[in-house]
C-alpha cells in the first residue's frame, strides 16, 4: 500500500464509495459540501489514491513563483479574475485545449453557508459539453461519495435540485456551515 493510500484510509481513516469512470477525461467535478481549507487536502489525497487527474482553476497570482510549480503540479491552472472577465467561457476554453481536464469546483462559492448554489459549475459544464460528476465529502462518517456522471438537460432549477438532493446530510468539517 502506498504513502498516501495508508494515510487517507488508515491514518485519517476515511473510505470512498464509488470511483471515477477514466473513459470521462472531461468533467465538472463539484464538491460538497466545502466548509474548510482541509477540503483541498481530502482533495488531493483523492486524486492520488483513485489515480485520477484531478483539476482546479486558480487565481493566475497562484501560479507565478516560487510556488507556482506546486500549483500546476497538483493540477491547477491559472485563470485571471478581474471584473469583466467572461470566466464560463474562458474556463469552457480550458476544456477544449487540454486532452483531459476534470475541474474540481465548490457549487457554494465560498467556505461558509450559503442558501442558493452559485450556477457557474452547471454553465460550464453546459458549455463545454461535458458531465457533472457530484462528489460529497462527508466528514461525519469520514466518507467520499463520487456519484455517477451527471449531464445537463437545460432545465436548471430542475437539474440543480436533483444534484442537490444527493448531498442531503453530508456534515462538513465546520458543522456550523453545512
Amino acid at each position: 500500500m502506498g504513502l498516501s493510500k495508508f494515510l487517507f484510509f488508515n491514518v485519517l481513516g476515511w473510505k470512498i464509495k464509488g470511483n471515477f469512470t477514466p473513459k470521462i477525461k472531461k468533467a465538472v467535478v463539484i464538491v460538497a459540501p466545502h466548509t474548510s481549507w482541509f477540503d483541498f487536502i481530502i482533495g488531493l489525497f483523492v486524486r492520488k489514491v483513485s489515480g485520477i487527474e484531478i483539476n482546479y482553476v486558480g487565481k493566475k497570482e497562484l501560479f507565478k513563483p516560487p510556488f507556482g510549480w506546486y500549483f500546476r503540479w497538483v493540477g491547477g491552472t491559472p485563470l485571471d479574475r478581474t471584473s469583466g472577465q467572461k470566466k464560463v467561457a474562458a474556463i469552457a476554453q480550458i476544456f477544449q485545449q487540454k486532452e483531459t481536464f476534470r475541474l474540481a469546483m465548490a457549487p457554494e462559492g465560498t467556505r461558509k453557508k450559503v442558501p442558493v448554489w452559485k450556477t457557474g459549475f452547471y454553465y460550464i459544464a453546459k458549455q463545454a459539453g461535458v458531465p457533472i460528476i457530484p462528489v460529497i465529502f462527508n466528514y461525519k462518517t469520514k466518507t467520499v461519495t463520487i456519484e455517477k456522471p451527471f449531464y445537463v438537460t437545460g432545465e436548471v432549477d430542475y437539474d440543480i435540485k436533483k444534484i442537490k438532493k444527493l448531498y442531503e446530510g453530508a456534515e462538513g468539517k465546520v458543522k456550523k456551515y453545512t
